[in-house]
């Protein structure tokens, strides 16, 4: 028994104890029953084809010779010749020729292990000595399996904590005494290859101070790190303590923020923009009256005036300068209404008019040329004017954008609408730098921008897929670098009404 190790499986310790017990006591067949959960089943039989019942098989307790053997914690020689005596086992073991059968409890301390079951073919009396021998033997079988049994559990419980280390999203540094690391899981693999860092140093050698710190004050930490391509952690770390609470490592715990920060800078942009709305439909409110007032005097002044006036054309400047400025104010105020996002019939020329209203002075001052064709008789949509209107707005400045970039001197936007496959399409085009191939896949992404933080947040285009979607549309881009780009917005139409002004 002394070559039986922790390590070995069950089957393993019977075989070895097999051996060994043949070369010392005389049987015919051996059997093994294990008792799991109050069940007393059969595991093991030798020889190995020496069985009348499946290994597995349960033993009942009504008349059982092996539970009376275990309840009693008795050792029970008993002659399968004897007629008087019927027990459960008896004609599965007379069918194996057997005359005579031991059976022996198998106790760890108090706790019940199994039985060990040795049957002879020959009715030859045990002696005191075999008894004492097998008795002793089946001690220590009992402490081996026991012994099996708790190395088992230990190398489950730390096949568990292995498994929950490695399915933490988030990254974890395990660093020993000296401040090496010792361990890390697989989600610091991920973020080395994301970020395109061959080794663990450079990831490390930002963890440092705050683990030095730990290590002094034995006391966790927490820090925000800022690694290189404007990535952003939080780290936090704790001291490992052993059973005698004596520091023997530091665990630092390390989630990528980068997202969250930037969410978090958008919702203040977004409030700020908030706000400058407000104030924007206040000034607007504002400007209308003395707006009314240069308008009617303009007008009331130009009626009463010959054409061949001097003061003639100064004053026709005056009012279509105040026309223009109307239709500014109105665009701004239906822009800024924020409860009107109710889902209603409405023209998708209406929404370029509008739109062109607030953009066209600010494209043309960049001698941008905006050209429109818009289909007469397109049907209405169902959904928000509002917020097709942010959908063309974000397009147009994209546009202009594209166009700032191209040296070319004749930079044109062309604003289409018609109605084709049962749907209302709206297609602006430009002959702007256009966009990399490599790059179309990602341009609806949130935050996704080549333009600088002060020009953009990279948010417009995945505002405008979204609100495309919630209308059940969609929108596609076809571009070409140094050619320009056509982006394409798709909508379902509302009925057969037909409208919009051109």
């Amino acid at each position: 028994m002394k070559s039986i190790k922790v390590d070995m499986s069950l089957d393993d310790i019977l075989i070895n104890m097999i051996d060994k017990l043949k070369l010392l006591v005389h049987f015919d067949r051996l059997s093994f029953l294990m008792l799991t959960n109050e069940t007393l089943r059969l595991s093991h039989v030798y020889p190995e084809d020496h069985y009348s019942l499946e290994i597995g098989s349960t033993i009942p307790k009504a008349q059982s010779l092996y539970w009376s053997a275990l309840d009693k914690r008795q050792t029970v020689l008993q002659s399968l010749t004897d007629t008087n005596h019927a027990f459960y086992e008896k004609p599965y073991l007379a069918v194996l020729e057997l005359k005579s059968i031991l059976v022996i409890p198998i106790y760890s301390k108090n706790k019940r292990i199994g039985v060990l079951s040795i049957g002879r073919k020959q009715e030859i009396d045990w002696s005191s000595d075999d008894l004492a021998f097998l008795e002793q033997l089946t001690d220590h079988l009992a402490v081996s399996i026991e012994n099996v049994e708790l190395y088992g559990q230990v190398l489950r419980s730390k096949q568990e904590w292995e498994d929950t280390f490695k399915a933490v999203d988030d990254m974890i540094v395990v660093f020993g005494q000296e401040g090496n690391v010792v361990q890390f899981n697989d989600a610091v693999h991920e973020f080395l290859q994301n970020h395109e860092l061959t080794h663990i140093s450079a990831l490390v050698a930002h963890c440092e101070p705050l683990v030095k710190e730990t290590f002094y004050s034995e006391k966790a930490g927490h820090k925000e790190i800022h690694l290189r391509n404007q990535t952003i952690c939080e780290l936090s770390t704790y001291p490992l303590l052993n059973n005698e609470q004596v520091m023997y490592g530091v665990i630092a715990y390390i989630k990528d923020v980068t997202e969250k920060r930037k969410m978090e800078v958008q919702l203040i942009h977004s409030g700020k923009l908030a706000a400058i709305g407000e104030m924007a439909a206040g000034v607007a409110h504002e400007l209308n009256s003395p707006l009314t007032a240069i308008l009617g005097n303009s007008q009331l002044i130009l009626r009463n005036m010959n054409n061949h006036d001097s003061l003639f054309p100064l004053l026709t400047d005056i009012k279509n300068c105040g026309d223009r400025c109307k239709r500014i104010i109105n665009s701004l105020l239906t822009f800024s209404r924020q409860d009107d996002f109710v889902f209603e019939s409405c023209s998708i020329n209406d929404a370029v008019n509008e739109t062109l209203n607030l953009l066209k002075y600010q494209l043309e001052k960049e001698k941008v040329i905006i050209k429109t064709e818009l289909q007469k008789d397109i049907p209405f949509i169902e959904g928000n004017q509002a917020q097709i209107e942010q959908i063309i707005i974000n397009l147009l400045l994209n546009a202009k954008a594209a166009l700032e970039e191209t040296l070319r001197e004749k930079k044109e936007i062309l604003i289409k609408t018609s109605f084709q496959f049962h749907e209302v399409h709206l297609s602006v085009t430009d002959n702007g730098i256009g966009i990399e191939e490599e790059r179309l896949s990602e341009i609806f992404h949130p935050f996704h921008t080549t333009k600088s933080s002060k020009e953009g947040t990279g948010l417009g285009l995945s505002v405008s897929i979204g609100i495309a979607k919630s209308h059940g549309g969609t929108i596609e881009v076809h571009s070409k670098w140094n050619k320009g780009s056509t982006f394409i917005l798709k909508l379902p139409t509302a009925s057969n009404k037909v409208g919009g002004t051109i």
